[in-house]
Formats: C-alpha cells, structure tokens, sequence
C-alpha cells in the first residue's frame, strides 16, 4: 500500500525483494519533491500554502509532507520548548499551532538536527494531520493523509467463476466477478448484489475509510461476523465497484475457477500513530474551501 507503508517496498513487511549483492539497511527513507501545490487549513485560516512541498516516505508511516518555513505564517508557529530525537533524522522540535485564537499543542514539528545527507528536509515544517482543519491539493481536500503516487488501484472486469459459500450454503455464484488490484495487497473480488444471496446478509453498525476507495460498510454473512464489506458511495476513481460486494476469504469459502482462495499475508490494514487514525468524520468537509 503505498512506496513505505503495509506491503511496499520500504516498509518493513514488503513482498518484494531488491535484487542487490549486498543487503540494504534494515530502514530507507526516501524523501522527493510532491511538485503538487498543498495548502493547510487550520480555524478556518490557511496557515501554509506551497508549490515547493516535499514528501518524506518513512518505514510504517503513511507519507508527511513538509512544507518549507517560508511558506508557512510566521505567526501561526509557536515553539513549545520541547525536543524529541529521530532516529534518522536527530533533533525534532515541537510547535503549536495557532489562528484565530485557537491552538493545537504539538501540532507541527521541524527537524532541526538533520545530518548532512537529509538536507532536502532542512528549513521544512510538517503538520500533524488530525490536528489540522484540513489538507488541500489546490482547491480539493485531500483525505487521510498525503497522497502517494506508489500507491495505484486498478479495477477490471473478468469472465471468471467465482463462487462464494458458508458451509453447504452458496453466497455468491457469478461469471462476471470484478477485481480490484490494489498496490501491496493481494487482489480483492467484487460480485454484483444479482450474484448474491442477499438473505444471507444482515449489515452491521460501523464503518471504516479508506483514503482511496471511501468508506466501507460491513455484513455479517450467515452469522459470520464481517464477513462481507462494500463501498456504497466509492469515490470516482473506483467507482466500478461501487455498491458491489466483497468477501473475505479467511471467513468463508471463495473459489476463483474451482482453487481455494486463502487469506494473502499482511491483507489486514494496521491503523495506529498521530496520522494513521482514520474514520468516517473525515468524509464530513470533503468540499471546496473557503476563500
């Protein structure tokens, strides 16, 4: 998911391999240019706005965009006196946020040790993701987290058998299954509601976000808990699959042409850190700013 996080090539669970004579260091971080213009919304004030923003890939994070200093109002940062140490990068030091009379502590941090072969990095702020009103590339908010442009899905439709069962029930019978190639995952089969048997299913309170497909909302399937999951309003980019359902193949039987499908290592998404709570209130302001 992504070039550092799940499955990519620089997280610490990737399923490829470097094909080099000698190892690589047990952690890379890879630091480019977004060449995206980015703004920050914080109370309802743009506190940063910058075409010069750059993104640090770091293993097990989601990317964080850093924002050069001059770019960012000046009053909006207040040091907080506190220091904490990366292990790459040294020295971090800890601002709080401020505009319109409000603030948020520990919302915004520079690193301020940074050895010599980090310097793309120095005189740059980065912002605490959930402590900020919003992102934006120009004028669309961008939700979740920086957009990583390793991380692609691609959707395509397929005149494979898939058949879906619990036990001697059939869930899903379908020819016309549709798959979702999602970057470090294994791939995902979606079935039309026709295909399925719809008095099997009973939905269940909750909802997770997904910062590419949307929010995704779950079933029990013949008692199985989540056993099944769907995006009702999938965003556009993957809007073949929308209202279409998914089923996971460690709680039920799939076949695709008669083979077993088996849970692929490292499906489930991990969520933790100041940046990686995600939840549907994300979706609330998913609406051009204002001027």
């Amino acid at each position: 998911m992504g070039l550092s996080w799940q499955q990519g090539p620089l997280a610490s669970r990737g399923v490829g391999t470097f094909l080099t004579a000698t190892p690589l260091p047990e952690r890379l971080l890879f630091a480019e240019p977004l060449r995206r213009r980015m703004r920050v919304q914080f109370r309802g004030q743009w506190i940063a706005d910058s075409e010069d923003v750059v993104l640090l890939h770091e293993p097990g994070h989601y990317p964080v965009a850093f924002f050069p200093r001059t770019d960012v109002r000046a009053d909006a940062l207040e040091p907080t006196g506190r220091t904490t140490q990366h292990r790459e990068l040294g020295e971090t030091a800890w601002f709080t946020v401020t505009a319109s009379g409000e603030s948020a502590e520990r919302a915004a941090w520079q690193h301020t040790g940074l050895p010599d072969h980090a310097g793309l990095l120095a005189d740059r702020v980065a912002f605490a993701w959930r402590k900020m009103d919003a992102f934006y590339e120009e004028d669309e908010r961008i939700l979740g987290h920086a957009a990583d442009a390793y991380h692609r899905i691609d959707v395509r439709s397929t005149t494979r058998h898939l058949v879906v069962r619990h036990g001697e029930k059939v869930i899903a019978d379908t020819h016309t299954p549709t798959v979702l190639y999602e970057s470090g995952f294994a791939p995902r089969w979606y079935v039309d509601r026709d295909d399925v048997a719809l008095d099997a299913l009973s939905p269940l309170e909750g909802q997770t976000f997904c910062p590419y497909k949307g929010l995704a909302s779950y079933y029990s399937v013949d008692g199985v808990d989540h056993a099944a999951w769907s995006y009702e309003n999938a965003f556009t980019e993957v809007e073949r699959v929308d209202t279409l359902l998914s089923f996971e193949p460690d709680l039920l039987e799939i076949y695709l042409d008669d083979v077993r499908q088996e849970l692929a290592p490292g499906q489930l998404v991990v969520a933790h850190g100041i940046d990686r709570a995600l939840d549907p209130d994300e979706l609330k302001a998913r609406t051009r700013p204002a001027d």
